[in-house]
């Protein structure tokens, strides 16, 4: 481990990405994007006085434990507010830059607008409006790569509310089956919380997102194509990336926890959430 990130053995720098291209509808009207609305409190500041605390915070905090120092956030239109808030990621010893979305697609899109500048790294995914436990997801994911080469590895955790999660269906030894999107009924039990990937799996996304863009066009042009207009969701890209044969890896945490503040039923339950976990 050095200074400046965790390392694959060809030195590779890993690079964080964070996706903030959400519109926020099921918590309309907040008084800002939902990635920079206060949680908590930071007790670590230079006066000693408590702050409030953003959401996508504790993301960025353990990005930083696994010494990952490099961040893009992809943005959409006319959320400023979020550069505006966390600027060049000064306050936490970091260093931020912010892209732009493109195509309104799903999560793979948004991500793939980083392809120029990630291409050749180690990327590692985090969600701005979920909370987690373990705090240490991001190292151990990393380990996990560096440990087996593998082209992704996932952070697992158990969650009862599998119709707003990609859920996995495991072997007994934790390898991934297949992935199934927000089943309204599973017997499913884990899902994943953050990922960490290598240039192998950005490039087979960035190929397989020019040709699934190809045949939206399709559609929209009236051909009777059978891929379903729908959001396209990261789970999708990793099923594929199973049958495709890429190398996936998980790093399984039978007493992890998450929680995605995006809907107001879920945002009450924060205060509890931090609480319990004392994060």
């Amino acid at each position: 481990m050095t200074n400046d990130g965790i390392r694959h053995e060809k030195d590779i720098k890993v690079i964080g990405l964070i996706p903030a291209g959400g519109t926020a509808s099921r918590l309309s009207p907040i008084p800002c994007s939902k990635e920079i609305y206060p949680i908590g409190f930071d007790h670590l500041t230079k006066d000693g006085n408590p702050h409030p605390k953003v959401v996508c915070h504790y993301l960025l905090e353990r990005l930083q434990l696994a010494c990952i120092s490099t961040v893009y956030i992809i943005l959409r239109s006319g959320k400023w507010d979020i550069p505006s808030y966390l600027g060049s990621g000064k306050m936490l010893n970091m260093d931020l830059a912010y892209l732009m979305m493109d195509l309104p697609f799903g999560v793979p899109y948004t991500l793939d607008q980083a392809y120029p500048f990630v291409k050749d790294s180690i990327v590692a995914l985090g969600f701005p409006d979920i909370l987690f436990v373990p705090n240490d997801a991001f190292v151990q994911i990393l380990v996990r790569q560096s440990e087996t080469r593998a082209d992704l590895v996932l952070a697992v955790v158990p969650t009862n509310r599998p119709e707003k999660w990609d859920m996995l269906d495991l072997d007994e030894l934790g390898r991934i089956r297949r992935f199934v999107i927000k089943p309204t009924q599973t017997h499913l039990y884990y899902t994943w919380i953050v990922a960490v990937w290598t240039p192998v799996f950005t490039n087979f996304m960035h190929q397989y997102l020019i040709t699934h863009h190809r045949e939206i066009r399709g559609q929209d042009a009236g051909q009777n194509l059978k891929t379903q207009k729908r959001e396209l969701y990261m789970g999708d890209v990793f099923q594929l990336a199973i049958e495709e044969g890429l190398s996936i890896e998980t790093v399984v945490f039978p007493k992890g926890s998450c929680i995605d503040i995006g809907t107001p039923e879920d945002l009450l339950k924060v205060p509890h959430f931090l609480k319990s976990l004392s994060l």
